[in-house]
């Protein structure tokens, strides 16, 4: 009699339904609810959301704030179980995997990354390795030389001495950005990586991103409020609402005035730029 297999075990698909190779992230069906009470209505419902996401493409996901969005991001990231439909990460469910090797496989930058403790920006980004090491290990050489890689693969290795409350907005920015990078993982999840840096820093941190997409085939979802920087950088875009997710698509066919103004409530203009990307503007009611 073969041995019983491991509840544990991480399910796959069989092969007869797998994935194509072309596919890294496929987001099927999935529902989520908050409920303060179970015997109360929840206070917020993730309608059933599905999209897909392949090797080299940066997707973002847009709404307004209590849209869904990082509730979306964490389901993915394995945070939060779904009430209903399934993840899959280059075939396998994300919820059936351990949680080391969802974290040698997925890497997710916060909005705020608390610093517990001083430490130098290579330090730093060394915390990322400890999903490729066992409990009370000291980093190896191997560990060391990706960490240092992945703030040059973002532009900071100037960076690798300084102490990490010593940098800007920006630079820390770009050091988290490594510290994820240091995992070595296939999906990256950012969550308004962006927020209260200059235009100047938000354009430099996703023109690194965008060229490590190209270059090392990262899956990354990103959540941001910069509707324009959404239209020059992403390959797909996820319109959510209320919990719902209205439209999947590229930037030219999600960036139609009246889809946006019933999403943002707001009179918008659309126009569309001489190298296919979309430019959203204000209008003012004065």
């Amino acid at each position: 009699m073969s041995p019983a297999r491991s509840s544990t075990a991480p399910r796959i698909l069989p092969e007869s339904t797998r994935l194509g190779a072309e596919i890294r992230l496929a987001v099927e069906q999935v529902s989520y609810a908050y409920s303060a009470n179970p015997s109360q209505a929840p206070l917020f419902t993730l309608e059933a959301t599905s999209f897909q996401a392949r090797p080299g493409e940066i997707v973002a996901i847009l709404g307004p704030n209590a849209s869904g969005k990082s509730t979306l991001l964490q389901l993915i990231a394995g945070v939060l179980q779904p009430l209903s439909g399934r993840i899959l990460l280059n075939g396998f469910v994300i919820h059936s995997l351990s949680p080391r090797t969802r974290a040698q496989r997925i890497a997710m930058v916060q909005q705020e990354s608390r610093l517990l403790f001083p430490a130098r920006v290579w330090q730093f980004v060394l915390q990322g390795r400890h999903a490729h090491g066992g409990s009370f290990r000291f980093e190896s050489k191997e560990d060391t030389l990706v960490a240092r890689n992945a703030l040059t693969q973002v532009g900071a290795a100037e960076l690798a001495d300084r102490w990490m409350d010593q940098i800007s907005g920006g630079e820390k920015q770009r050091v988290i950005l490594a510290r994820a990078l240091a995992q070595q993982p296939l999906l990256l999840l950012l969550d308004e990586p962006t927020l209260h840096l200059d235009i100047a820093a938000q354009v430099g941190l996703l023109d690194a991103l965008r060229r490590l997409c190209a270059r090392n085939r990262y899956t990354v979802i990103v959540v941001t409020h910069e509707l324009n920087l959404a239209a020059e950088y992403a390959d797909q875009i996820l319109l959510m609402q209320s919990g719902r997710c209205l439209r999947v698509g590229p930037p030219s066919a999600i960036y139609q005035r009246e889809l946006l103004e019933q999403v943002f409530q707001v009179p918008l203009k659309v126009e569309m730029r001489g190298h296919g990307r979309p430019r959203v503007t204000i209008l003012s009611d004065s």
